[in-house]
């Protein structure tokens, strides 16, 4: 059984659908980018996926033995939030919280496991600055990092690579994919679509507030949807 699938699903926000029509499904190890055009459901569909919000109808079913705190996510993150004023090994080890069961301290192997994720996002040398005083790609590795301690089986990624400069946006897609070959799912909504095409497995892309097609990312590049939101995009950057 795949590890989330969603049959009919229709969401809604502040009273209106927000998407309709989701029908599709992810499997162990794949790598699903969300695409679409702004208040297209992108980031609703996040949250239900996390069970922070209810379907209007029908289903999200869960296989695997998936449960809530099998799920690492990274949310879009705020001004505030650049500004916190606490140590990255502090942040990054936070993310073991997901797993703690209430446990009133860090174990020993929340500890190894935060620096091991600090080593795989490169970001071991800064284990002791400030979280506030780095630049933002620098962050970016650091909220990364967190949202993997908390992750067993998939990761939620939403805008990861927002605000950016090219080189830093590379980095960044190429660390996401190098956790996704270590068999963790990545779930990704993003606008740089062909950035984030470029290490994806499946594609799902949503507009009018409706799924408009889910399949392989070869599959997506050859079809009216995704021919005409490439054309689109590349307008906008001109």
């Amino acid at each position: 059984m795949a590890q989330i699938t969603c049959e009919q699903v229709s969401l809604s926000y502040g009273g209106k659908i927000a998407v309709a029509n989701l029908h599709f499904s992810v499997n162990a190890g794949e790598y699903l980018c969300i695409v679409g055009e702004n208040g297209a459901g992108k980031t609703t569909l996040i949250k239900a996926l996390l069970k922070l919000k209810e379907t209007t109808n029908g289903t999200i079913a869960t296989g695997d033995g998936l449960s809530p705190r099998d799920i690492g996510y990274l949310p879009q993150q705020t001004e505030i939030q650049k500004n916190f004023p606490a140590s990255v090994y502090e942040i990054v080890l936070s993310g073991r919280l997901n797993t703690a069961s209430f446990k009133p301290f860090y174990t020993l192997a929340d500890k190894r496991d935060a620096l091991q994720k600090m080593e795989l996002l490169h970001i071991v040398n800064l284990k002791n600055r400030c979280y506030r005083e780095l630049s933002g790609g620098q962050q970016q590795r650091v909220l990364l990092a967190r949202a993997l301690c908390a992750a067993k089986k998939i990761l939620l990624l939403d805008e990861p690579v927002a605000g950016l400069d090219p080189i830093v946006t590379e980095e960044m897609y190429e660390s996401i994919h190098e956790i996704n070959k270590t068999g963790m799912t990545i779930i990704m909504v993003s606008h740089d679509i062909r950035g984030a095409l470029a290490y994806a497995t499946k594609v799902l892309h949503l507009a009018n507030h409706a799924q408009q097609f889910f399949g392989t990312v070869d599959e997506y590049r050859l079809s009216a949807v995704g021919k005409s939101f490439f054309t689109t995009m590349e307008k906008q950057n001109d």
